[in-house]
């Protein structure tokens, strides 16, 4: 017993896995003892050797060995064990142990069960709760370990007729589970469950009683409470129908079910009462069911193996498992008056048919009421089942990502018409927008073409065909801008030249054999001007998400990816419009050019087909010209169409398509070197006197960055980020003067300049009307006017006048005001008046400084591109002072353009890798003198470091041509300004990074700090200056001459010496931390000198640390420092450490100048030494 015993502990514990391993070595270990067993003879009954051997009753010690017998007998008992997993693991043990016995009986078992779980009148409630699950436990070990059925005797039975099974013990088992439901009704669904398992294990066996134990299983079932049916009644019913097809199950079901087959259409409505377990009024539902649960009967498990198995796909029942899903989980669980719980088991069968029906049958789960108690649910957190909403959302998802091609069916279904078409902004979810990005293409295009079949269908009411046209264009929108989703060539072109045809064309006649599905579509009835505005606009939108304007920093492939493909999308979008120009017989186009902007139109597409021929070096240029053309000629066209009137804007359009078309015959020209050979085309440059043709192109970018929209910021963008190449040093000027800073005043009086033209014919007319009009305009006014109003009537009343509002008596007529009272209201009215003009002029103002805000950051981003572009290019130069004055100088409201600025500066500019090329070194100069007067006034640690990075950066660029001295003296001005001027914004971190990045300039300027030292303003300062004398040591020592760090060396020597015998003497204040720091740089000297030349002498005076070591001990400040002490007593030891190796090395010299006198080579002899054996 002591091999098993420890066993037993294991069984209880939590973990699984310890669990099963104490199970495997409990029952391996058994399985020995009892092949080891001999049984022991039969005992007469009376015989002294049965008197001699009193022990249990149960016969276990006859046929088993003593281990197994005590094994089984514990483990029974431990199945009542309330300890931790005690009975999970108990009731596995004696499983698999019965499984592999064939020394007992299933009755004798049972008999052992049902002893060792009596209930006792003095038990508690607890010890009761775990005596009744003991013996369900023990029960179902007999059921599961296959000892309920078992047909072979017993092997080592003294009576070979002994059986292992028999009739009289399962009934005896199906008696005790009956009583052990009716006992608790939490015990209720686990004990019928228990039976249900009986069962199962009788029908899979082939024992001679199989027939009478369904009969009486059959009995005691039915027969007792016949009219009552529960769940459990009918999943009892389900198993035993088809094992027994002989019975009249025609009686047996009636009156509760009309028909003899429990599944079949005509008892679905009764199935959905019993299974919703609701108590009512009804026979069938006057069942003692217990409490709510938030599990799933077990029932359904069984329902859905019948309808849809999982084992056998070709016996599945689909169309009977559709109706009733429509009666007994819609109409029922869903239905009207159902509460909140039997919807939450709706919800869980909703969620087990999903992962059940075939795709195919999958629409047949959105039904009616489902969809309504599910939008319901999805839509409000503080629902009572929004969270198994959300659940049934997530299985969605995750059935689709398993399964892209049924994402199209789901969406039909959640936008059919059961669903809404509004789904996601109903429910403030996302589900099919994210069912839409886990599909794959070929659903997409499904889904699109669903949509444009939808538009097709015949509608009476045209504010609701109105409304469903909107809606797809929505959803059009949205399959273009989402991310997520898998892009396909063939679906997005339909969706533009969708938005092309309705946005811009009018369709006479329906078009069948036509390439643009737009036009298979009959056109039902007129569209409104306001959707054509809105398909022009998202048509647009599109455009610009499409268009990236991205760089790939990958090495080599940097260009090919700013490149555009050999036709853009807006390229193809013009093309199309080209084709449809040309379709009179089936479009009309909403817009008709004059006679000149016909001229200008053939002259633009000329250009582009030039622009198409474009190739070699300059190709990339050519595309961004030819994409800037092209869209430029579509918003022109868009524009002409939203705007009633030619104002302003559509002007702007045409002289931004005059422009392009003269810069892109100036910009590539031909050179025709044979007419055999290919044409090949550079980038020209025009007289002096005209602009040059890149600087024309920015100059429309910029108007197009002028403009709020995204399309033209998309294509702006994308355009700067072919021809970036072809910047020039004005075009960056022209770029940069975007970005300097004006008065807002300055903003309004410019817009006022613009707007005089046109509103002095306004003004004229308003100077024709009347002053009954006006009165009425007044009287009419908007809520500033109401205001202004009252503080009008204010004013008069605080001076003794009233206002004439409405009608006044004669009396009032008749008083007059004197001339105190009128120059009292003069005054109060003036001041109305100016307080009005102040409020417009600040409104403007502000306006005016926010667009100016939101233009510069849209600027910025052909900065960055430029940046990202041309990392070599010279032309970065020009952009670091203007950056950093956005950096230094923004507002609290232009926060996010001085972040965009700086993180350009520091991410772009001061990590280029590669150096720039063809440098102007007086201008780069010139930055970084103004870089370091900036940093010596900065105003914040956030601008210093910018200033830092940037003239990191210009050091490079100097150093890469040689122009260290330049550098170099500008960091000494900027050490000077740091040691003597208190005001100086500089910091420590500033020469450290230089230092750092630039080793060998860093020990150039070690006399600088040292010599600077004495003239700080105070010990602090001074202090850094040792600081960074202490970087320099560390890091740029290998960069210098050996004499020159020896001798620099010992002028640090003196100067910490001096610095600190200063501190003894109370001249300097000095804290611990710092004197620690001033003799750490001493001992870094002593170890860079010895690394220097291991033959120097006397480069440290170790008397001169001797006596700092007495005065620092007689110091009343740091004469009780250890650690101080201990530091300069470091210092003198490896002065003297170094000085006995130099009398050593001079001794060693002696002698080998010595034995050189004998006429014997010193290597020789050492050689010699080395050479004698050691035997």
């Amino acid at each position: 017993m002591a091999t098993t015993l420890s066993l037993f502990w294991n069984l209880s514990s939590a973990s699984k896995k310890e669990r099963i391993n104490a199970t495997v070595k409990l029952v391996n270990s058994l399985e020995k003892f009892q092949g080891q067993h001999t049984p022991k003879p039969e005992v007469s009954p009376g015989s002294e050797d049965d008197e001699e051997n009193v022990g249990p009753t149960d016969g276990l010690d006859v046929l088993n060995a003593h281990d197994v017998a005590y094994s089984i007998r514990r483990l029974i008992r431990g199945l009542a064990s309330p300890r931790e997993s005690s009975r999970l693991g108990f009731s596995v043990a004696l499983t698999e142990l019965l499984s592999r016995l064939d020394t007992v009986t299933s009755a004798q078992i049972i008999s052992m069960i049902v002893d060792g779980s009596k209930i006792q009148g003095s038990m508690t409630g607890q010890e009761e709760r775990d005596v009744l699950f003991a013996r369900l436990f023990g029960l179902a070990t007999v059921i599961h370990s296959g000892l309920l059925v078992r047909q072979t005797p017993l092997s080592t039975s003294p009576s070979s007729a002994t059986n292992s099974s028999s009739l009289e013990s399962y009934k005896e088992l199906v008696s005790h589970l009956l009583v052990l439901a009716e006992k608790k009704s939490w015990l209720r669904e686990c004990a019928w469950w228990t039976i249900g398992e009986a069962i199962d294990a009788v029908i899979k066996s082939s024992v001679s009683w199989k027939e009478e134990a369904l009969a009486s299983t059959l009995e005691v079932v039915y027969e007792r409470e016949k009219d009552i049916w529960t769940p459990e009644t009918v999943a009892i019913t389900l198993k035993l129908q088809p094992a027994m097809p002989k019975h009249d199950w025609k009686s047996t079901l009636t009156p509760t079910f009309k028909d003899s087959a429990i599944l079949a259409p005509a008892n679905f409505s009764s199935l959905g009462h019993i299974l919703k377990e609701t108590p009512g009024e009804d026979e069938w539902q006057q069942s003692n069911t217990g409490t709510w649960k938030a599990q799933l009967h077990y029932v359904w498990n069984i329902i859905f193996d019948n309808f849809l198995p999982e084992s056998e796909p070709g016996c599945r029942r689909n169309a009977l498992f559709q109706e009733f899903f429509r009666v007994v989980v819609d109409e029922t669980l869903f239905g009207v008056s159902s509460s909140p719980e039997r919807k939450f088991w709706g919800f869980l069968v909703f969620k087990k048919a999903l992962r059940r029906v075939d795709s195919t049958d999958l629409p047949m789960l959105f039904t009616k009421n489902f969809m309504r108690s599910w939008i319901n649910h999805l839509s409000h957190k503080d629902r009572h089942l929004h969270k198994i909403s959300l659940d049934v959302v997530k299985d969605i998802q995750n059935l689709v990502q398993q399964n892209p091609e049924l994402g199209y069916t789901l969406i039909l279904q959640l936008t059919g018409i059961h669903g809404s078409q509004q789904f996601d902004k109903l429910t403030r979810t996302k589900t099919i927008e994210s069912i839409l990005s886990r599909m794959d293409s070929d659903g997409i295009m499904k889904y699109i073409q669903s949509l444009l079949e939808q538009i097709d269908e015949s509608n009476n009411d045209a504010i609701a065909e109105e409304a469903k046209k909107n809606w797809i264009a929505d959803q059009f929108t949205a399959l273009v801008r989402n991310g997520a989703i898998p892009k396909r060539e063939d679906w997005i072109q339909l969706i533009l030249n969708w938005f092309t045809v309705q946005g811009l064309y009018l369709v006479k006649r329906k078009s069948t054999k036509g390439l643009l599905a737009a036009l298979h579509v009959t056109p039902s009835s007129l569209a409104s001007e306001d959707f054509r505005r809105i398909c022009r606009g998202k048509l647009l939108g599109c455009l610009a998400d499409l268009t990236p304007s991205t760089v790939s920093q990958k090495g080599d492939k940097a260009p090919k990816e700013g490149a555009i493909d050999d036709e853009s999308w807006i390229s193809k979008v013009f093309t199309v419009v080209n084709h449809l120009d040309k379709d009179s017989k089936h479009v009309t186009s909403l817009s008709e050019p004059s006679q000149e902007e016909q001229l200008l139109l053939q002259q633009a597409h000329k250009t582009i087909d030039h622009l198409k021929q474009v190739d070699g070096d300059v190709r990339v240029a050519a595309r961004g010209v030819e994409l800037l053309l092209s869209a430029s000629l579509l918003h022109r066209r868009c524009a002409n169409l939203d705007d009633d009137e030619v104002d302003a804007g559509i002007l702007e359009a045409i002289v931004a398509i005059q422009t392009c078309i003269a810069a892109a015959a100036t910009m590539f020209s031909t050179d025709n070197k044979s007419k055999n050979r290919r044409k090949s085309h550079t980038i020209s440059q025009p007289d002096s006197d005209f602009p040059k043709p890149i600087d024309m192109l920015v100059d429309v970018l910029i108007g197009f960055l002028e403009k709020s929209t995204s399309y033209l910021r998309a294509m702006a963008n994308k355009t700067f980020l072919c021809i970036a190449s072809a910047a020039t040093e004005t075009t960056i000027d022209l770029i940069v003067a975007q970005l300097e800073r004006r008065n807002p005043a300055d903003l309004v009086a410019d817009e006022e300049d613009e707007t005089e033209s046109t509103t002095s014919e306004d003004e004229e007319e308003d100077a024709e009307c009347s002053d009954e009009d006006n009165e009425s305009d007044f009287d009419d006014g908007n809520e500033a006017a109401l205001e202004l109003r009252m503080k009008i009537e204010d004013a008069l009343k605080a001076n003794g006048a009233e206002a004439a509002i409405g009608d006044t008596d004669e009396e009032s007529e008749e008083e007059l005001v004197d001339d105190e009272q009128m120059m009292a209201i003069d005054e109060h009215l003036a001041e109305v008046f100016r307080s009005r003009s102040s409020d417009n002029k600040q409104n403007k103002n502000v306006n005016a400084q926010r667009e100016a805000t939101h233009f510069k950051n849209r600027v910025l981003d052909l900065v960055d591109i430029f940046t990202r572009k041309m990392p070599q290019s010279p032309h970065n130069l020009r952009l670091v002072l203007p950056l950093i004055e956005l950096t230094t100088k923004s507002g609290n409201d232009e926060r996010q353009l001085s972040d965009k600025a700086r993180g350009i500066l520091n991410n772009r500019l001061a990590k280029l890798k590669d150096p720039l090329q063809e440098v102007d070194r007086e201008y780069a100069e010139t930055i970084l003198d103004e870089l370091h007067i900036k940093a010596r006034k900065a105003h914040s640690s956030d601008a210093l470091v910018t200033l830092s990075h940037c003239s990191l950066f210009i050091c490079r660029v100097l150093t890469n041509v040689g122009c260290e001295t330049s550098v170099l003296r500008l960091y000494r001005e900027s050490i000077a300004d740091f040691m003597t001027r208190k005001a100086s914004s500089l910091n420590i971190t500033f020469f450290k990074d230089f230092i750092t990045r630039y080793p060998a300039l860093g020990w150039r300027l070690r006399d600088d700090v040292l010599d600077t030292s004495p003239k700080a303003i105070n010990a602090y300062r001074k202090c850094q200056a040792f600081q960074l004398l202490n970087t320099i040591l560390t890091l740029s020592t290998s960069a210098g001459d050996s004499q020159d760090v020896l001798s620099f060396i010992l002028k640090l020597h003196t100067s910490v010496l001096h610095f600190i015998d200063s501190a003894c003497d109370d001249q300097v204040s000095l804290s611990a931390a710092q004197i620690k720091d001033l003799f750490k740089l001493a001992m870094l000297g002593v170890r860079q000198a010895s690394k220097v030349d291991s033959n120097n002498q006397n480069v440290w005076d170790s008397g001169a640390w001797r006596t700092l070591h007495g005065r620092l001990i007689a110091s009343k400040r740091f004469g009780s420092s250890t650690a101080i002490l201990k530091l300069c007593s470091q210092v003198e030891s490896a002065l003297q450490a170094q000085h006995g190796g130099q009398h050593n090395l001079m001794a060693s010299k002696r002698k080998a100048e010595e034995v050189e006198a004998e006429g014997v080579p010193s290597d020789a002899k050492r050689k010699k030494k080395k050479s004698v054996p050691t035997s």
